[in-house]
């Protein structure tokens, strides 16, 4: 059992290029790490411990407003931070494969079992990025596959087959057919991000946010993007539903999302998104504060059954197998496979 790194979420101190707060103290798969140091939360005292007393929200950075900027119309407008300065990267490679059809194809979903409204949730995670491949944390509400007389709430980080330097933030939510008499179609409102640094290449620290009043997303603890109270889409507020936390790597049909996933990118074998360790905190609606709640360091070699199972169903290009759900050596590895058949 190796020791966890727990990095200090201080905001500000990052430059504006993300590489300037990256994971220098991080360790990959097989590695030691060089020290461990405790966690902060933004407003919390130098000396607070996680879990000892509730803490304030996080700050905004990067210039983000400190209250919403109203339009024309007087809606609330999102805040998006600017990419410009970012290192980008090239887009990955489609491999052409003629004997797709003998292979079945395999993917992977840690999927939460606790249930949350509002909270913090991290992950420090070095994720995957093939063509077609989406590698991904989420908060989910279970019934929202349902369709019909069910809503639809989830909020997303997602990484691209299309690009390792690109990521995906978006809130998707639907109202039921029973409120509105009629078939209703998801909402979303995707943005796209450039990280500025290769994802597959080092472990990060990413976060989502939620609170009645807002919610935003976080790369090594700087906000890149918050959505407010009063959008004209109304997402926010629609964030009615308790939902889980997952994440899952998996290959998507839609080409002009994450690329062409001809399943010659497994050729030499299984990708993999890793993650280090997730941490939840709770929400205090009375004095918008947030507590640790839980942290899993993937100690040992199987889930922690409390927490999380595995997922068994039909994604697009794969299935989820829950045996490329792996936890070794201090980490959960999602795994996306092919097998011959």
């Amino acid at each position: 059992m190796k020791n966890k790194i727990l990095l200090p979420l201080a905001f500000g101190l990052c430059a504006a290029l993300f590489t300037a707060c990256g994971d220098d103290n991080g360790t990959n798969p097989g590695e030691t790490p060089n020290s461990s140091a405790s966690v902060e939360l933004p407003g919390s005292s130098a000396d607070a411990v996680p879990g000892s007393s509730a803490v304030t929200p996080p700050v905004t950075t990067g210039g983000a407003p400190a209250t919403p900027t109203l339009d024309a119309n007087g809606n609330a407008t999102m805040w998006v931070r600017s990419d410009e300065g970012l290192a980008t990267f090239p887009k990955n490679d489609t491999i052409s494969v003629p004997n797709r059809s003998d292979y079945t194809y395999y993917g992977a979903e840690l999927t939460g079992k606790d249930q949350f409204h509002y909270g913090r949730f991290e992950a420090r995670m070095k994720m995957a990025s093939i063509s077609g491949s989406v590698s991904s944390m989420f908060l989910y509400y279970d019934d929202s596959y349902r369709k019909g007389d069910y809503v639809w709430n989830e909020i997303d980080i997602e990484v691209l087959g299309t690009n390792v330097g690109v990521w995906q933030s978006n809130l998707i939510t639907r109202e039921s057919d029973e409120v509105t008499g009629k078939k209703t179609n998801n909402i979303t409102s995707e943005a796209k991000h450039q990280f500025g640094f290769d994802a597959t290449a080092d472990f990060h620290l990413y976060g989502m946010i939620w609170t009645p009043e807002y919610i935003s997303w976080e790369i090594d603890s700087v906000e890149v993007r918050r959505d407010y109270v009063g959008e004209k889409k109304g997402q926010v507020e629609f964030m009615t539903e308790e939902q889980s936390l997952r994440f899952n790597l998996w290959a998507s049909k839609s080409v002009a999302w994450v690329g062409k996933f001809t399943g010659g990118e497994l050729a030499n074998g299984p990708v993999a998104q890793y993650i280090d360790y997730v941490r939840v905190y709770k929400y205090d609606e009375a004095t918008k504060t947030f507590t640790m709640d839980w942290q899993d360091d993937f100690d040992g070699d199987e889930l922690d059954s409390e927490h999380w199972s595995a997922g068994n169903w039909e994604m697009e290009h794969v299935m989820l197998n829950r045996d490329n759900v792996v936890v070794e050596n201090g980490y959960c590895r999602l795994e996306m496979s092919r097998v011959a058949d």
